[in-house]
C-alpha cells in the first residue's frame, strides 16, 4: 500500500452536513450539533506527508424519532432524511513548528435536508457552512501520531428562522480539536478525534446552544490491502442552551453514543473508508442512523 496515501486519513476536521431537528424546543435552531458526529475515523491523528489532498465525504443519515431528556421517545410524528457531500482540501508545508508540521485546510459541504413533523414538511437543499483551519500541527512518534488545530465553522449556508429544515446555523462555531492514532501497519489501530464546540449567539432568535464535548473514534486491524474494526462517537453538551439571556427548558442538553461496523479498502492509490453507525443512546435530540463514504486523493505538490 501507498504510504503516502496511507497517511492521509489526517487531522483534525470538521463539516457541517446534518442539521436535524433535535428537539421541539430547538426546531428554529436546526438542533443537533454544529459537528456531523463521526465523520472521522480511521487514521485521524495522521497528517500526510507534505503535499495537497482532497478528501471527498458522501453521508446519508436517516432518523425516525426524537427522544426528552431521559432518552425516551416523544410522541410526535418525525421523520429526517439527510445526504451531504463534502469536500475537503488540505495542504500540508513543508514548515515546522514546536517540532510539528504546519498544515491549513477548508471544507465545503454540499447538502439536501428534508424533515417530515407534527403534518408539516420541509426541504433545503444548497451550500451548508463552510469550515476553515488556518493552522493545523501534526506530530509523528513511530507507531503514534497526534494533530491539533481550531476549525471554525462558518454561517454560509441558507438559513430561515422559520424553517423546519436548514442547511445552515447562523453562527459561527469554534471548535479546538486534537485527533491521536496509534497505527500498526500490520496490526492494531486505534484513533480518537477529541473536540470541544463553543457556538457563539444566532442573531436571527437570540438563541445561543450550549457548549459540547464529543469525539469520533475507530479501532481494528490493518491487513495488507484492508482495514476492519468498529467506529462511531460519543457526544455530551456540557452547558445549557439559552435564550434571551435565560435557559432553555431544562437546557436541552444532548448526549448521543453510536457504534456501528467500518471498513478500509485500497483501490489503486486511493484509500475508501465504508462506515454505519447507529445510535444506541440519544437525549434531547434525534436517534437514527448514519452512512459514510470517505475517499482520500492526493493531489501532488510533496515530495
Amino acid at each position: 500500500m501507498n504510504d503516502r496515501m496511507m497517511k492521509a486519513g489526517i487531522l483534525s476536521g470538521a463539516m457541517t452536513a446534518l442539521l436535524l431537528t433535535a428537539a421541539p424546543a430547538r426546531a428554529t435552531e436546526g438542533g443537533g450539533s454544529a459537528y456531523p458526529h463521526g465523520a472521522e475515523g480511521w487514521m485521524t491523528g495522521m497528517l500526510p506527508p507534505e503535499g495537497t489532498y482532497l478528501l471527498n465525504y458522501s453521508t446519508y443519515n436517516s432518523a425516525d424519532r426524537l427522544n426528552d431528556g431521559d432518552g425516551e421517545q416523544v410522541p410526535v410524528d418525525f421523520q429526517v432524511e439527510a445526504f451531504a457531500n463534502t469536500v475537503r482540501f488540505v495542504h500540508v508545508t513543508d514548515k515546522k513548528i514546536l517540532g510539528g508540521t504546519y498544515a491549513f485546510q477548508v471544507l465545503v459541504p454540499l447538502v439536501d435536508v428534508s424533515v417530515d413533523m407534527r403534518e408539516r414538511r420541509d426541504h433545503r437543499a444548497g451550500l451548508g457552512d463552510i469550515v476553515v483551519d488556518p493552522f493545523i500541527l501534526g506530530w509523528h512518534f513511530d507507531k503514534l501520531h497526534i494533530a491539533a488545530g481550531v476549525d471554525i465553522i462558518l454561517p454560509t449556508g441558507r438559513y430561515n428562522k422559520d424553517a423546519l429544515a436548514n442547511i445552515g446555523r447562523n453562527y459561527v462555531t469554534f471548535e479546538p480539536a486534537v485527533a491521536i492514532t496509534y497505527h500498526d501497519p500490520k496490526g492494531p489501530e486505534l484513533s480518537a478525534k477529541l473536540m470541544y464546540d463553543m457556538s457563539t449567539r444566532n442573531k436571527a432568535t437570540d438563541y445561543q446552544s450550549g457548549n459540547e464535548f464529543h469525539v469520533d473514534f475507530a479501532a481494528g486491524w490493518n491487513f495488507p490491502k484492508s482495514s476492519l474494526g468498529v467506529a462511531g462517537y460519543y457526544n455530551r453538551q456540557t452547558t445549557d442552551d439559552r435564550q434571551g439571556g435565560m435557559v432553555v427548558g431544562d437546557g436541552n442538553r444532548g448526549t448521543a453514543f453510536a457504534i456501528g461496523p467500518t471498513v478500509k479498502v485500497q483501490a489503486g492509490k486511493v484509500p475508501i473508508m465504508l462506515t454505519w453507525q447507529h445510535e444506541v443512546v440519544a437525549r434531547n435530540r434525534s436517534q437514527g442512523d448514519k452512512l459514510w463514504i470517505k475517499a482520500i486523493f492526493s493531489l501532488g505538490g510533496g515530495q
